[in-house]
């Protein structure tokens, strides 16, 4: 019964919503343009704990970003869906990054 009772408690601990937080720092991805440029996006000091949909490039709709590189002090988990949603995801520790491969379209800071 108690083993129950700390999963509520730590279940109600995620779901109440806190200060909104920043990561300090700078949340950079590579995408191509629609007249086929590569371009870099970037995030800076984003809010933690919120899902952030990534700009879509403009050079196809549904087409993802890539190569994502985490200059915060915040660990950043990138998902391959929107909304930070799905089976595919990958968790960046601050100072650290992905190759051209890795294909993203939301992030979360945690």
């Amino acid at each position: 019964m108690a083993g129950g009772a700390a999963v509520t408690a730590a279940v109600l601990l995620v779901a109440v919503p806190g200060s909104a937080a920043a990561a300090t720092g700078q949340f950079r991805y590579s995408y191509t343009t629609a007249d086929g440029y590569e371009a870099v996006g970037f995030l800076r000091d984003p809010d933690s704990g919120q899902c952030i949909n990534l700009t879509p490039p403009a050079s196809e709709p549904g087409s993802a970003s890539r190569a994502p590189k985490n200059h915060t002090d915040a660990t950043a988990t990138v998902f391959l869906g929107t909304d930070c949603e799905g089976d595919t995801y990958y968790v960046l520790p601050p100072g650290k990054g992905a190759s051209d491969r890795l294909l993203v379209r939301s992030v979360i800071f945690s």
